[in-house]
């Protein structure tokens, strides 16, 4: 006689228990940069902050990827209403929009660390610049069809 097994079914505490594993499975003292993986501004702004990532601080995840929409729902945003660029740093933070960015700069250190005298400008002022690039993107510097695949030596700073 052959006993078929069934999974359990996902309710809320086994959803969260699967949850709880993935995010603990991100890398420690690492922060998550998700990104739009089919937006060529974003693109090339990955490469700028690997090109610049002198203490290996940062690990990618495009926002499409199921890694991506797992952490998004892990911090609880929409991912229908995100059209931001979000660094989060695991167990302590996350930032968007503006935020992200001067952030990100800021880590980067050198020149860029000066970036961060735009954080006196007030969120509601900088993010609608913010917004209006985000919105324009596509239309500006275009888009692919699919995520961008890692070269074997960039591998391991993607996530996803």
């Amino acid at each position: 006689m052959v006993f078929l097994r069934r999974p359990f079914p996902l309710n809320n505490w086994n959803m969260c228990n699967l949850q709880n594993k993935i995010m603990q499975n991100l890398p420690e003292h690492k922060k998550i940069i998700l990104f739009d993986g089919v937006c060529n501004l974003c693109d090339n702004a990955v490469q700028y902050v690997i090109k610049r990532d002198k203490k290996d601080v940062f690990r990618f995840v495009p926002l499409q990827s199921d890694l991506g929409k797992e952490i998004l729902n892990y911090l609880k945003i929409d991912a229908t209403k995100t059209d931001s660029i979000i660094l989060y740093e695991p167990g302590q933070a996350y930032f968007y929009k503006s935020d992200a960015a001067l952030e990100i700069l800021n880590e980067l250190g050198g020149l860029l660390k000066w970036s961060i005298i735009f954080k006196i400008i007030p969120s509601t002022l900088r993010n609608p610049i913010y917004d209006y690039v985000a919105r324009n993107r596509y239309k500006w510097y275009g888009k692919k069809d699919a995520c961008m695949i890692p070269t074997p030596e960039l591998k391991a700073k993607f996530l996803a």
